[in-house]
């Protein structure tokens, strides 16, 4: 019996998906569209989420594919006055691998996802809508074209518009400003160094303006432009006479790949579970696209769910909410500060702080996060380091973590349990299963004297620590 039905095929089903089925979990993933989307959408890839993606076992590909973030070049009435980056661009450090973002087109993401998923053998299901649904104590009964399927749980990652949310009549709580609108979407540009991001705008107002980014793979660049107010079509044409306008001419825009019309939407579900029906993603919380976060945010929720599902304990499925509700919310509000400084044109609105990156994100207090003192405590996301095996071969602590278990970290010469990983301080002797804490940096991070026990959860964050 299928175990888990994912309703949506973006980057959240699809993580949630490769998740379970690495763990050897039952798992459909259908999708209502007849075929893939083709565009650049959430663009943005957290630190955050660079690490879920290295766990998952697609890091390697979204970095071949991808680029780090470019300045932005600053044309004012038709000349180049300057560049600005959204963000200081950070050096790794040992606890933080991937301190800075990257950009690759929502599309590829899912491609390279959908490509880890097939090594699984679970493909996703085009053009099979969820066409309903019910539920009792003892599984989920699903209605999809032309059968009847029974499973464990079922996951609405379904978008803003989510047939499960309304379905299970969950109340979708915020706003829609209609007063503000974007055209955004991936076009060809002749005459744009592509080496750069370009915001083009007037001087009188140079806050409000169109930004085209270069998309990594493609000869298209990202936009976005206001359209205001006013009723006009949202196409080619539009966008390359608001160019014109403010740019003085000498950009030809061809090949318009996609577009829409965007307006802010600020929404967060009530609820994230009803018995064993679960919401995730954009199904759970839209954003607007200020901050980066809508993407980031849905793959964090299917890299906490995930476990949970295939454990099964009422325990672990009930924190789900719990954890990942606050979160979004938070994130959210983040998202749309940085909205009104654009809508009030704040000269900062364009930079992006710690607080994006989502590395800060942590569960302290929650119901798997036990009370404790100390810098580092449990709910916590772990930490990496640099160590050293019992042949001298360098070896991150997150290769330890990797894969879909729990991980019980020994420091010193405490005694380890059977599958435990014992941490040993610089220049002691080592066996076949101790690790060297190659500067001490191990040992720093987690404020480990000798014999504390770290446990870390399979989504990589702090479970409990001993003295």
């Amino acid at each position: 019996m299928t175990e888990v039905l994912i309703a949506g095929a973006g980057p959240t089903g699809l993580t949630l998906a490769i998740d379970l089925a690495r763990r050897g979990v039952g798992v459909r993933i259908v999708e209502k569209a007849e075929t893939f989307f083709e565009g650049s959408r959430g663009d943005g890839l957290q630190p955050r989420t660079l690490e879920v993606f290295e766990d998952l076992g697609v890091l390697d590909a979204v970095l071949a594919a991808g680029q780090p973030p470019v300045a932005m070049k600053i044309h004012l009435g038709g000349e180049v006055v300057g560049e600005r980056w959204m963000a200081e661009l950070a050096e790794p450090t040992p606890d933080v691998p991937y301190p800075n973002g990257f950009f690759l087109g929502q599309s590829r993401t899912e491609g390279i996802l959908r490509e880890r998923l097939a090594e699984f053998g679970v493909q996703v299901e085009l053009g099979t809508p969820l066409l309903g649904f019910e539920q009792d104590a003892d599984g989920v009964t699903a209605e999809l074209p032309g059968e009847r399927v029974r499973v464990d749980y079922l996951v609405g990652a379904d978008g803003g518009k989510s047939f499960v949310r309304k379905a299970l009549g969950i109340a979708f709580e915020g706003t829609t400003d209609e007063s503000v609108r974007m055209l955004l979407g991936d076009v060809q540009a002749e005459g744009l160094d592509r080496a750069y991001g370009h915001w083009f705008a007037k001087r009188e107002d140079p806050m409000s303006g169109i930004v085209l980014t270069p998309l990594p793979g493609v000869p298209h660049f990202q936009f976005g432009a206001p359209l205001g107010e006013e009723e006009v079509e949202a196409s080619l044409g539009t966008l390359q006479s608001r160019l014109d306008e403010l740019s003085g001419g000498g950009v030809r825009l061809h090949d318009l790949a996609w577009s829409t019309v965007w307006r802010p939407n600020i929404r967060l579900a009530e609820r994230f579970r009803d018995g064993r029906v679960f919401l995730a993603g954009d199904a759970a919380h839209v954003h607007p696209p200020t901050g980066g976060q809508g993407l980031n945010t849905g793959v964090q929720d299917a890299y906490n769910l995930g476990w949970k599902l295939a454990d099964g304990s009422p325990e672990l499925l009930d924190s789900y909410e719990a954890e990942r509700r606050g979160v979004a919310a938070r994130v959210l509000k983040i998202s749309a500060e940085i909205l009104e400084k654009y809508k009030e044109g704040t000269e900062d609105a364009h930079e992006r702080g710690e607080n994006t990156r989502q590395l800060d994100i942590g569960y302290r207090g929650g119901p798997l996060a036990p009370a404790a003192t100390g810098r580092i405590r449990p709910g916590d996301r772990a930490p990496d380091a640099p160590l050293k095996d019992a042949n001298g071969k360098s070896v991150r602590l997150f290769e330890l973590l990797r894969g879909p278990q729990a991980t019980l970290l020994v420091f010193g010469d405490g005694a380890a349990p059977e599958g435990a990983r014992r941490i040993l301080p610089p220049g002691s002797a080592l066996t076949d299963v101790d690790f060297e804490d190659v500067g001490g940096h191990a040992f720093a991070a987690y404020e480990a004297e000798n014999r504390r026990q770290v446990e870390i959860r399979p989504d990589g964050y702090i479970r409990g620590l001993t003295a």
